[in-house]
């Protein structure tokens, strides 16, 4: 006799939109490369691939060997008037400890390093489970832990930094590129091209066909209600945990505003002493001159590198700001309702949440700086508390683009009567 097959934990034909929680009955199965969106706010609802396990796996593992060679070779080396320095991936956020920014160096060292291998490891442990006889059931865990982590493994926002960086050393020193930053630029590569091969709903079937999921039955409640975590559809009861990947169930994010607005309210005020003091000090031949956020772009205007002085002001400047307004607008939009145009706010929430992470150039050009120019009175760069407010408004507002809840947007319209 055969054992029949375990029912489904969720509802599997339905998606309920992240974005404007819509609930949707989608096609069994899409062909090929085709997307399915919502009909309300043109989301993303699924996406198919062509091969969701196999492709992801080899780029993965190539690309975690890469990150161990960018991780043991030497990544920049500079020659000012015969002083050398050089840095590596690994020893580069450490600089920022000889001026007691320990905070900077925590972060470069995990959005740079510690997450980016982190999150690899996570996919590779899921793929790689999945082909086991008997797969680790806890497998669910690994899978959500490394979708949270996507937003914060940013080697390619890195490389741009170095990029940036490089162009203000040639000014100062002979610079010379290592191997370990053409192995990294091969890591973004490779890491991108996972991510495009992956399909996240694939995933989550397979990981439920084998149990590797956080329960074995479907919960049964008075509602439905679409995890955030995996996407899983089911009627359960407000706060029970999903029986796929055990995230708590809510109709909506309880205490999204406040949490967003507490968020955005403090990004606003150190806003202000992240543009007001000095990101940096360089000195050069016994003369210090401190640099601003603005500063640096007007400096690489001096320079005439007008698109590196674009890209500047666009990621450290404009972003921000855009930043911070966008998220205030979204959150009143979630109290008070709009009448209209709410596909043009998702649309800017979409924006919102995608770009925060690229500020982080201005933070990561600095850690290259300082790793480098430590050639006493000849010339060395300091860092400044500018620097540590500017990333702290980084993190706040992508705290902020987390913890905001878009659908709130839509049930405020359809109290308004406006969410047509």
């Amino acid at each position: 006799m055969t054992t029949p097959p375990a029912p489904p934990l969720g509802l599997p034909h339905l998606a309920g939109c992240p974005d404007c929680g819509l609930f949707q009955r989608l096609p069994g199965a899409l062909p090929p490369r085709a997307a399915a969106s919502c009909l309300r706010c043109d989301a993303v609802l699924r996406r198919q691939r062509r091969d969701p396990f196999g492709a992801p796996l080899a780029l993965i593992l190539a690309a975690l060997l890469l990150a161990l060679v960018a991780l043991s070779l030497p990544l920049l080396a500079i020659d000012i008037r015969g002083r050398g320095e050089a840095t590596t991936l690994a020893t580069l956020p450490l600089a920022f400890d000889r001026y007691r920014f320990w905070e900077l160096s925590a972060l470069t060292a995990a959005t740079v390093v510690l997450l980016p291998v982190l999150r690899l490891l996570l996919l590779l442990a899921v793929l790689l489970g999945l082909r086991l006889p008997a797969p680790p059931r806890r497998l669910y865990l690994a899978y959500r832990w490394q979708a949270a982590l996507r937003p914060w493994a940013m080697t390619e926002v890195f490389l741009l930094g170095v990029f940036v960086a490089y162009t203000r050393l040639v000014a100062l020193a002979e610079v010379e590129v290592g191997p370990a930053l053409w192995a990294l630029g091969a890591v973004m590569l490779a890491m991108c091209a996972a991510d495009a091969a992956q399909d996240g709903h694939a995933v989550w079937q397979a990981l439920e066909r084998r149990g590797c999921t956080a329960a074995r039955r479907p919960l049964a409640g008075p509602q439905l209600i679409a995890c955030t975590g995996c996407g899983l559809v089911s009627r359960a009861a407000e706060g029970a945990r999903c029986p796929r990947c055990a995230t708590r169930l809510h109709r909506r994010r309880p205490g999204s505003v406040g949490q967003a607005w507490a968020l955005v309210a403090a990004a606003a005020i150190l806003y202000l002493p992240a543009n007001a003091y000095p990101v940096m000090t360089v000195t050069y031949l016994g003369r210090g001159a401190p640099h601003t956020i603005l500063g640096g772009a007007e400096d690489l205007v001096s320079a005439g590198l007008w698109p590196l002085a674009l890209l500047v002001f666009v990621a450290s400047i404009a972003v921000p700001v855009l930043k911070l307004a966008g998220l205030g607008l979204l959150l009143v939009a979630s109290r008070r309702g709009a009448r209209g145009r709410l596909r043009d706010l998702m649309r800017l929430y979409r924006i919102v949440e995608a770009v925060g992470r690229w500020s982080m150039i201005d933070v990561f050009m600095l850690a290259t700086l300082v790793a480098l120019v430590q050639a006493g009175v000849l010339a060395t760069v300091t860092p400044g508390l500018g620097a540590l407010a500017f990333a702290a408004v980084v993190v706040l507002t992508m705290l902020a683009a987390e913890r905001l809840d878009p659908r709130l947007v839509w049930d405020a319209a359809e109290r308004r009567g406006g969410a047509a």
